[in-house]
């Protein structure tokens, strides 16, 4: 079996060292971080995700700490405009965590299977040839038969093998913060708030009483339109959203996947669920020895999330007064026809 390099230790690169362990592939599991995050970028478990986790034994370990979502709720502002379901069939099932406690029980069934990870551990360069990789980490050279770029939308893996990274970023800057909060309203309800000048609130549970709060404004928690009695905010920030992919996701024996291949807007909450997908069929495909059907399958899904993904967020932040009110409308069909309300959560869900 051949030992593979991965770069970058978030969900994606965990994912892609935990499947390939357990088929029997050597791994090593490098992260420039000094320990693990405590951060959580990422909130949403899709169905598929929990499959890919099972065998391990991970989905069972999560789904004892996640949210259920009970279901979704948009707003006009502070005004209900639909309340739809979750979880009434394997397609509909959402699930919030925050992504370093997922990140936290993948690590631990790595652990079991005898591999750690190596914090601290900075990749620099990498040189291939035919047969393997030379990756330069903390100024040691370490030979590998493959090596895997779970480093991010900065990657240094990317950057390495000259991959263009295409695409745009949005002129917004969004906002985000993790808070505690003990009295939130419908606290297992996945909660949009479509606010004026085509600004939107995205209020998401990730464990019992903390939340995560996204905004298209500069500050977060003042962009709700209705009370939130924070008790602590964990953390607050801004961010910039790019939507780009690359053309090919390998380049001889070096591979790209999660954020490193591809990145885009957090409406519909499909980023992490995309790299933990790309790190579970690019392990499969290695452990087999047969890897240059990856870029063909991961490519295709990568286009058509980000395509759903920047399709929903002008959809909701459309300006036009015509667009919202159709899609005001719209909602409010959805809230009183229950079979199209069931596809429209089927196609949030799970693309």
């Amino acid at each position: 079996m051949p030992h593979v390099a991965i770069i970058g230790a978030g969900p994606t690169g965990l994912t892609a060292a935990l499947e390939l362990k357990r088929l029997g592939v050597d791994v090593s599991i490098f992260e420039k971080r000094p320990g693990p995050s405590k951060l959580s970028r990422a909130v949403g478990l899709q169905a598929h995700s929990l499959e890919i986790f099972k065998p391990s034994g991970v989905a069972d370990s999560i789904l004892a700490e996640a949210i259920s979502f009970k279901g979704l709720i948009f707003h006009d502002q502070a005004r209900p405009l639909a309340k739809l379901p979750l979880n009434f069939d394997k397609g509909s099932q959402l699930w919030g965590l925050a992504q370093d406690r997922t990140e936290s029980h993948i690590v631990a069934a790595l652990n079991a299977l005898g591999v750690d990870v190596q914090y601290g551990a900075r990749f620099e360069t990498l040189m291939q040839d035919a047969s393997s990789v030379v990756a330069t980490v903390n100024g040691a050279h370490k030979r590998f038969d493959y090596l895997i770029g779970a480093d991010g939308v900065f990657s240094k893996v990317r950057q390495e093998i000259d991959m263009s990274f295409d695409g745009y970023e949005l002129d917004k800057q969004w906002s985000i913060a993790d808070v505690r909060c003990d009295s939130w309203q419908n606290p297992q309800h996945f909660q949009a708030f479509l606010l004026e000048h085509g600004n939107v609130a995205v209020v998401v549970p990730l464990e019992a009483g903390r939340f995560r709060v996204i905004s298209s404004t500069p500050d977060a928690l003042k962009a709700l339109p209705v009370p939130m009695n924070v008790l602590e905010i964990i953390r607050s920030g801004t961010f910039n959203i790019s939507v780009r992919q690359v053309a090919r996701y390998q380049k001889g024996r070096v591979f790209l996947a999660g954020d490193a291949a591809h990145c885009h807007s957090p409406v519909g909450g499909r980023g992490m669920n995309l790299g933990i997908a790309d790190a579970a069929d690019l392990a499969a495909r290695i452990a087999a020895g047969e890897t240059e059907g990856y870029t063909a399958t991961r490519h295709a899904e990568g286009a058509q999330v980000l395509a759903l993904s920047e399709g929903g967020r002008r959809m909701i932040q459309s300006q036009a007064p015509l667009k919202r009110f159709a899609v005001k409308s719209a909602m409010r069909v959805l809230n009183h026809v229950p079979p199209l309300a069931r596809f429209a959560v089927r196609k949030f869900t799970n693309g």
